[in-house]
Formats: C-alpha cells, sequence, structure tokens
C-alpha cells in the first residue's frame, strides 16, 4: 500500500488522482479547502481517504496536516503531490503586484511549505518521491498569462534543483507538466486581472477567449492524467519532467526549437565577453 499527501482533492486533476490511489487500495490525505469537501473526500474510502481542510497558503496548517499524516499513516508519507492552484489571465501590466502576490502564494509558496514540511520525514527514511503539477505553461509562455507563467516556472525551478539536492538522499523529484485537462481550471480555478488596458486588446486578450472556448473542450482526460502520474510514481527511475498530452508535447518542443535556434545564431556574441588571454 502507497501512501500519498495530495493538495486539492476536491476537484480536478486532485480529485482523479485521489480517486485512481484509493481504487488501487492505497491510503491518501488530501488536502481540501471546504469542510464540505472534506467529508465527500473521506467518505470515498473510510479509513484510508484522511481529510485535512487548510489553506495551502498558511504555513503552520501545511506543517500541522503533514505532520499529522506522517503519524496516521503507519509507515508514512510515501509520495507528495503538490496539485492546489489556480490560473489568472492578464497582460503583465495589468496584473497587479497584489494579484501576483496571489498566485505565487499558492502556486509556488503553498507548495514549497509542503515540500519542507515533507522533507525532514523522508530523509530520515531515505526515501520519497515528490510530484509537482506544474504545466506546460512552466515551460512554455502565453501572453495573456505572464504571471501564472511565471509562478509556473518558479516551481519548475525549485523542483528541478531540489532533484539535485535530494537525489543522494533517495528522494525522487518530478514535474508533471500537463497541457490542457477537462477539469474546472477555466472555471472556478481561473481569476481575471481587476485592470484592463485597451492597448491590450490584441494578443493578450487571447488566453481569456480561448480558454472560454475551449472549457468543457479541452483535449487531456483527467484519469488518464492520473494514471500516468500513478504509473511513474511506481518507478525507481521516475523522470524528471513528465510532459502530458500532445498540446503540451507541442508547445515544449517548438519552444525548445526556438531556444535552440537562438542560441546558435547569437553564439558568436556570447562568446565574445570573455577577458582576452595575454
Amino acid at each position: 500500500m502507497t501512501h500519498w499527501f495530495i493538495t486539492g482533492v476536491s476537484a480536478g486533476l486532485g480529485a482523479a488522482l485521489a480517486r485512481a490511489a484509493l481504487d488501487r487500495g492505497d491510503k491518501v490525505a488530501g488536502a481540501v479547502r471546504k469542510a464540505a469537501d472534506l467529508a465527500a473526500f473521506e467518505a470515498l474510502a473510510p479509513g484510508r481517504a484522511l481529510g485535512f481542510q487548510l489553506d495551502i497558503t498558511d504555513e503552520a496548517a501545511v506543517h500541522d496536516a503533514v505532520a499529522k499524516a506522517e503519524a496516521a499513516m503507519g509507515g508514512g508519507i510515501d509520495i507528495l503531490v503538490n496539485n492546489a492552484g489556480y490560473g489568472i489571465v492578464g497582460a503583465v501590466e495589468e496584473t497587479s503586484l497584489a494579484e501576483t502576490r496571489a498566485q505565487f502564494e499558492v502556486n509556488v509558496f503553498g507548495a514549497l511549505a509542503a515540500m519542507q514540511a515533507v522533507l525532514p520525514f523522508m530523509r530520515a527514511r531515505r526515501a520519497g518521491h515528490i510530484i509537482n503539477v506544474t504545466s506546460v505553461s512552466g515551460l512554455a509562455s502565453w501572453a495573456g498569462t505572464g504571471v501564472y507563467c511565471a509562478s509556473k516556472f518558479a516551481l519548475e525551478g525549485l523542483s528541478e534543483t531540489l532533484a539535485q539536492e535530494v537525489a543522494e538522499l533517495g528522494i525522487k523529484v518530478t514535474n508533471v507538466e500537463p497541457g490542457g485537462m477537462r477539469t474546472d481550471y477555466a472555471g472556478r480555478s481561473l481569476v481575471l486581472a481587476d485592470k484592463l488596458i485597451p492597448d491590450y486588446d490584441g494578443l493578450a486578450r487571447q488566453a481569456k477567449i480561448i480558454l472560454g472556448d475551449h472549457a468543457g473542450h479541452e483535449p487531456g482526460d483527467p484519469a488518464k492524467v492520473a494514471a500516468a502520474i500513478l504509473k511513474i510514481a511506481a518507478l525507481d527511475a521516475p523522470p524528471l519532467h513528465l510532459l502530458l498530452g500532445a498540446d503540451a508535447m507541442f508547445y515544449a518542443t517548438r519552444k525548445l526549437g526556438q531556444l535552440q535556434a537562438e542560441i546558435g545564431q547569437w553564439a558568436p556574441l556570447t562568446l565574445s565577453t570573455a577577458f582576452d588571454e595575454v
């Protein structure tokens, strides 16, 4: 039996992943925001679905929940999945610092708090797997979602560095980078920047339009994404990066191609900055 701690299990990918793990007999500690969601989650598998009502931005509450989950699960938490998050749509200039800080509190600092809470236990056991659900938007940016992309880029960087630091301690780290999924991301999980500047009514507005038009028709199936996460969670050598969805692969490979081309084009200037040897 594998022991999971998953944030954001009330809906979307978090709910699909928790159900998939419970269906195969695992034990899941799930974090939710509302009392009603807590009861519904625990009813999925009494005794194996352990609900924790908390605000992921409350560092003390996160540490307390992780400690309680560790105590409740014989053998402790095997896998942490940082899934809780939301998106904000707006041009970079339109997105206020308050909106930006709120985005980072959930998507970055909340995930970091969970990682820092579980790591002492994983280090003591010299075992564990941290899976951070970022996004293809953490690899390839999209006009009109700059602050959201920045939060996912930040989580990518944290995860990559953490993977280097804990590899010799027997702990594994994976960034899961989905494309569009048929969840409520474009509904209750999406916030619009308060300020609108007419000069950005062109390309920067397309994000809102596309997300609205595609809502309920996204290509990714959360149940299949959950199944893919279950598969890599069981591996001795899981990937550091896992793209999920044809759209994720398209945007990530396009970005890599553009980056390689630009590096090659400007290589002479890049290499021109060294001291001349006497």
